[in-house]
C-alpha cells in the first residue's frame, strides 16, 4: 500500500519576453539549489541493502514510493507550514463551555494522512494469513519495514511522528487487556486518518497517546500523585489528577499510570466515555518547545475521568513498560534519521558551492568532515535496523528477545545522544546558509536532542543497560553471541570486545560508569555490523577512528590513511542520481 497525495503543479514558466533582471543575476551564481525532487530511499544505499538483508523486500515498492513523496516540494512543505504554523489550544467556547480542542495547520493533517495511510502507526501488528497452515501472525520483516518508513518520514518532519509513534506503541501494551485491545485495535489498524474530534465508535480510524509523567517526578514515575478510584467491583476507575507532559492530546484515547489501591497501576482513558459523552480531560496549556514545534505537547488535568485499567492493577510500569520500549526503538530511528537528512543535505550543499577555487566537496578537509559524517550516519542507520530485526524475531527466537531487551536501550542512548552532534556539525557544512529558518537545517537541529529526553533520559538508559546485564544473564549471552559473528574478523574488534567482557563481569552496582560501558557496548555493535554489512573502506575507518584511537574530538579528524574517496563514494553517487 503506498500514500495517495495530490502533486502540485509547476509554477508558470515566466514568458519568454519578460526582461532579464541583471540584479538578480549577478546574485544567483554559486548558490545550491534546493534538495528537493529526489528519492529519499532509492538514494540511501545503506537503508536499501539493509531491507532487503533483513526481510523486508516485500515491502520495497511502498517504501521507495514514500521515499519519492517525501523527496517532493510539494511534501517538503508540509513539514515547514506545519512547524511555521503550530498547533492552538482552545480550552473554552464562546459560551465559557470547557472545549479542550487543539487545531492544527492543514499541513499537520496531510503529514498524519501520509503517515496513517503507509500503516506507520500498526504495520507490525497486522495479520498475514499466508503463513504455513493460513494461521494469522504478524508478516515477517514488518519491524524492519516499519522502521525504514519511520527513518524515511523522520528526514520530512519528525514532529507528527509521535502520536504515530505512541499509537504503534500502545497495541503492545493494550494486549494486556485482551478485552480492550479487541475493541480498539480494529480501529487502530485502520490506514484511515480521521482528524474528527468524536467518539472512538464513530471513526474511521484511531490515535493513541501516553501520560506518564508529573510535575513532581519526571521520570520517577511511581512518585506519582494522580489517584484511581475504582467503580464498583468493576474494571471501570475514576481518575483524578495531572500529568506534566501529555503530548498529542487530540489523540482517540491514552495509556496514562495512576495510584490505585493495589499500587501504580496502567489505564486506558480515552477523550469520549462509553456512552458518547466528553470526557473530564483537560488541557490546561501547550508546551513552548525548543523544537518538535508542529507536535501539540500539553499539560492536562483529569477531574474524575473515566478510565479502564490495562493489566492487573499495581502493576502499571510492568504493563506499560511495552509501551515504552517500542517508543524507544522509535527514538533510536528518529536518530538515525536525523543523521541520515543531516549528512545528506550536507553532501547536496558540499557538491554545488564553491570556495577558494574549488567546490567544497573537492576541499580535503572538508571531505574528511563529510566522510565522518558518513560513516557515522550508516553505523546509526545499521544499529536501528538490526534492532528493528531483533524486535521482528523476538516472540519466536530466546536470544534475539534478550538481545532486543538490552538492545533497546543501547541503542537508543546512543543514537540519541549522537544526533545533536552529527546535525549540528552538518548544519556547519552549510555555513550561514544552513543557520536560517528558509533551511531545514535549524529545524533538524532543534529537534534532535528531544529523543535524548524522550522515554528515558541518558542516564535512565545507561542505569536500564546496566540493570539488563545484571538482572538478565541472558541479555550478557546475547551480546558476546553478536560480537561471535566477527570474531577474528579484526584483531582491534577482537581486543575490544575482549575488553568489554571483562567489563561486564564487573557491572554489578557500577553505576557511576554506566554511561562509559554503555557507550563502549554501542561502538562494539556497530563496529561489528560495519564488518559485517558495510563497505572494507567504511568499517576500516570507523573502527580506526572509534575503536583504535585514531581520532579527535570533533568530526572531521579521520587519520590521513583513511580511504575518504571510498567511504563518500557510497553517498555522493546515489544523491547524484537523476531524478
Amino acid at each position: 500500500m503506498t500514500a495517495s497525495t495530490r502533486q502540485i503543479s509547476p509554477q508558470p514558466a515566466a514568458p519568454l519576453s519578460e526582461p532579464a533582471d541583471p540584479i538578480s543575476d549577478q546574485l544567483t551564481p554559486n548558490q545550491v539549489p534546493p534538495l528537493t525532487g529526489y528519492n529519499l530511499f532509492l538514494s540511501d544505499r545503506t537503508l536499501t541493502q539493509a531491507v532487503e538483508r533483513e526481510g523486508a523486500g516485500w515491502a520495497r515498492e511502498q517504501i521507495a514510493e514514500l521515499g519519492r513523496l517525501l523527496g517532493t516540494e510539494e511534501a517538503q512543505r508540509w513539514g515547514f507550514e506545519a512547524n511555521e504554523n503550530k498547533p492552538v489550544l482552545h480550552t473554552h467556547d464562546r459560551f465559557g463551555n470547557r472545549r479542550d480542542e487543539v487545531v492544527f495547520h492543514p499541513a499537520w493533517h496531510n503529514l498524519m494522512r501520509t503517515s496513517v495511510a503507509n500503516r506507520l502507526h500498526c504495520l507490525p501488528w497486522q495479520s498475514d494469513f499466508s503463513s504455513a497452515g493460513g494461521a494469522a501472525e504478524p508478516r515477517s520483516g514488518a519491524h524492519v519495514a516499519r522502521a525504514a518508513l519511520m527513518m524515511l518520514t523522520a528526514q520530512n518532519e519528525a514532529g507528527h511522528t509521535c502520536p504515530i509513534s505512541m499509537t504503534f506503541s500502545a497495541v503492545a501494551a493494550l494486549r494486556a487487556e485482551p478485552e480492550l485491545a479487541a475493541e480498539w485495535e480494529p480501529r487502530i489498524l485502520s490506514s484511515t486518518y480521521d482528524p474528527r474530534f468524536a467518539p472512538a465508535q464513530e471513526k474511521s480510524g484511531v490515535l493513541l497517546g501516553m501520560g506518564m509523567t508529573e510535575k513532581q517526578g519526571g521520570s520517577d514515575v511511581r512518585a506519582n500523585t494522580t489517584r484511581a478510584e475504582r467503580i464498583g467491583s468493576s474494571r471501570e476507575y475514576l481518575i483524578t489528577g495531572h500529568k506534566w507532559f501529555c503530548s498529542a492530546p487530540m489523540c482517540d484515547a491514552f495509556l496514562i499510570l495512576a495510584q490505585a489501591p493495589q499500587g501504580l497501576s496502567c489505564f486506558l482513558l480515552p477523550r469520549w466515555t462509553p456512552d458518547g459523552k466528553r470526557n473530564a480531560f483537560h488541557i490546561q496549556r501547550l508546551k513552548d518547545k525548543m523544537g518538535n514545534r508542529s507536535n501539540a505537547s500539553s499539560e492536562v488535568e483529569f477531574a474524575q475521568a473515566w478510565a479502564h485499567v490495562v493489566g492487573e492493577e499495581g502493576r502499571g510500569v510492568q504493563t506499560i513498560i511495552e509501551m515504552v520500549n517500542h517508543t524507544r526503538l522509535d527514538c533510536a530511528i528518529a536518530g538515525a534519521g536525523l543523521m541520515r537528512q543531516a549528512l545528506a543535505q550536507a553532501v547536496h550543499h558540499a557538491r554545488h558551492r564553491e570556495a577558494f577555487g574549488k567546490v567544497l566537496i573537492d576541499q580535503p578537509l572538508m571531505r574528511n568532515v563529510l566522510a565522518d559524517l558518513a560513516i557515522e550516519s550508516e553505523a546509526a542507520t545499521l544499529l536501528m535496523v538490526r534492532l528493528a530485526r531483533a524486535f521482528d524475531q523476538r516472540e519466536a527466537d530466546a536470544r534475539e528477545r534478550a538481545f532486543c531487551r538490552i538492545a533497546t536501550a543501547i541503542a537508543k542512548y546512543w543514537l540519541c545522544k549522537r544526533s545533536p552532534v552529527h546535525v549540528g556539525e552538518a548544519l556547519e557544512c552549510l555555513g550561514g546558509n544552513g543557520y536560517v529558518e528558509e533551511s531545514i537545517m535549524p529545524r533538524l537541529y532543534r529537534e534532535a536532542p528531544l529523543y535524548s529526553i524522550w522515554e528515558g533520559s541518558g542516564n535512565v538508559m545507561c542505569l536500564d543497560v546496566l540493570r539488563a546485564l545484571t538482572k538478565e544473564p541472558a541479555t550478557v549471552e546475547a551480546l558476546m553471541a553478536e560480537f561471535k559473528f566477527t570474531a577474528g574478523a579484526d584483531p582491534r574488534l577482537d581486543k575490544y570486545v575482549e575488553g568489554i567482557g571483562a567489563r561486564l563481569s564487573a557491572a554489578a552496582g557500577d553505576n557511576y560508569s554506566a554511561r562509559d560501558l554503555t557507550e563502549r557496548l554501542a561502538l562494539a555493535l556497530q563496529a561489528s555490523l560495519m564488518v559485517r554489512y558495510s563497505s572494507p573502506a567504511m568499517a576500516e575507518t570507523f573502527i580506526d577512528s572509534r575503536l583504535a584511537g585514531q581520532h579527535g574530538h570533533a568530526f572531521g579528524t579521520l587519520p590521513e590513511e583513511a580511504d575518504v574517496k571510498e567511504v563518500l563514494s557510497g553517498v555522493v553517487e546515489p544523491l547524484a542520481m537523476p531524478k
